[in-house]
């Protein structure tokens, strides 16, 4: 299990010029990602070092975005100012996480201006919405060249995260120690003031050190 990216839901102004903000402070030309039929959202993706990306994150007018529980959460964090929304862990296997949670991986997807298409399965989105310092679990089905931190060559580095919320409850999610998920990052923990959660991400640019 690793970190594979961080996700910030779009801010009143929408997704383009949410997105051209976080760029310009970390020095990244975005990337268009695409719409997720099965979530009624839309993204953009700022690729980083070490197999790892941003994406940010929008709502659509869509029957699946009040239906999908991913849809939901980019909804309500949206119609809350926006911000960071959570964080993904790639799993080699999510078989023991449906087991725990007693349900199956959602499959996703997006298509490829090129026409391939993006393929994975995710779980775990209806733990962050209860508890948003959960991370979900994601295992991508497409080959490693069109996961979405290849899409351009950065030397932007994701370096550190503070988390509102307990490495014990994070850990028990996981099934496994946390720290060894996040361990090449500076983890800051502390105790949530109002709702647990994603509070900020440190980054390392050709500029210096960045937190958003």
């Amino acid at each position: 299990m690793k970190l594979d990216h961080v996700s910030f839901a779009a801010q009143p102004d929408g997704l383009e010029a949410t997105t051209e903000r976080i760029a310009d402070r970390l020095g990244i030309e975005p990337v268009k990602g695409g719409v997720h039929p099965r979530f009624g959202t839309r993204n953009m993706i700022l690729p980083l070092t070490d197999h790892q990306y941003v994406e940010v994150v929008t709502v659509l007018e869509h029957p699946a975005a009040d239906k999908a529980p991913f849809g939901q959460a980019v909804r309500a964090r949206s119609e809350a100012g926006g911000g960071w929304l959570g964080w993904v862990v790639e799993v080699p296997d999510l078989a023991p996480f449906e087991q725990k949670l007693g349900r199956p991986a959602v499959p996703g997807g997006r298509i490829f201006p090129d026409g391939r298409q993006l393929q994975w399965h995710q779980i775990g989105v209806k733990g962050l919405i209860s508890d948003p310092q959960l991370p979900f679990m994601i295992h991508f089905d497409s080959e490693d060249e069109m996961h979405p931190s290849r899409a351009r060559i950065t030397d932007v580095r994701l370096t550190g995260m503070e988390i509102a919320g307990s490495p014990e409850r994070v850990t028990d999610w996981l099934g496994g120690p946390v720290e060894d998920v996040l361990r090449s990052l500076d983890v800051t923990w502390s105790a949530p003031n109002g709702t647990p959660g994603l509070m900020a991400v440190s980054f390392d640019t050709p500029d210096g050190p960045v937190t958003i």
